[in-house]
């Protein structure tokens, strides 16, 4: 039971995660999320192998995160300063089809896929941890930050997650994404129905 240590089941109508209305309003109306890699969507450090070959981890959280808003209608962009294998292959796995990699001027990028995609800054999301996302985040119309990111990136974030770069930041942000659209209920649902093989309640 409840009382006894035994969380409530979480239904399509009751989802166990709660969000302040005010953030979610700001949030609402966004069709494209850009997500920077290092420090995002990893912890940011780089382990380099004895040939040179750089070495990253990725949270599978952030990973079904990035899914989820595809499959429920907000397109997942990555756009990194850096270009590795590690990183072209975690996208190409995830289903991600617009990432830029080695991007030097992010805004120029951003810029580009947006005639690309006919979306605006009006619509976009953008998370990052460091100083080359500012332009982006100063932009957009929804910033987040992981909990890692530096200073004057959570200050200008609308929202700061609670977990750090590489181990949940992005799925804080996928979900918070999925409320302010009215589609997390409807996920969490979705996924109700195939574990139990039971139909939508």
């Amino acid at each position: 039971m409840p009382g006894e240590g035994h969380p409530t089941k979480p239904t399509a109508l009751t989802p166990a995660l709660a969000l302040p209305p005010e953030l979610l309003l700001k949030a609402q109306g966004i069709r494209w999320a850009i997500f920077d890699v290092d420090g995002v969507l990893t912890d940011g450090r780089l382990y380099i192998g004895e040939h040179g070959e750089t070495v990253k981890a990725f949270s599978t959280l952030d990973g079904h995160g990035l899914k989820l808003l595809a499959k429920y209608g907000i397109v997942p962009v990555v756009i990194t300063g850096r270009d590795s294998p590690a990183v072209r292959r975690r996208v190409a796995d995830l289903g991600i089809a617009h990432a830029v990699y080695g991007a030097a001027d992010k805004l120029a990028a951003a810029n580009a896929l947006m005639a690309q995609l006919g979306l605006g800054w009006d619509t976009l999301a953008a998370m990052g941890d460091d100083w080359p996302d500012l332009p982006l985040l100063t932009r957009a119309a929804f910033a987040c930050a992981p909990a890692n990111a530096h200073l004057e990136v959570k200050a200008i974030a609308h929202h700061v997650t609670t977990a750090r770069g590489g181990h949940g930041a992005a799925r804080e942000c996928c979900d918070l994404l999925l409320t302010a659209a009215g589609r997390y209920a409807d996920a969490l649902r979705d996924h109700l129905v195939t574990l139990d093989g039971g139909t939508a309640p």
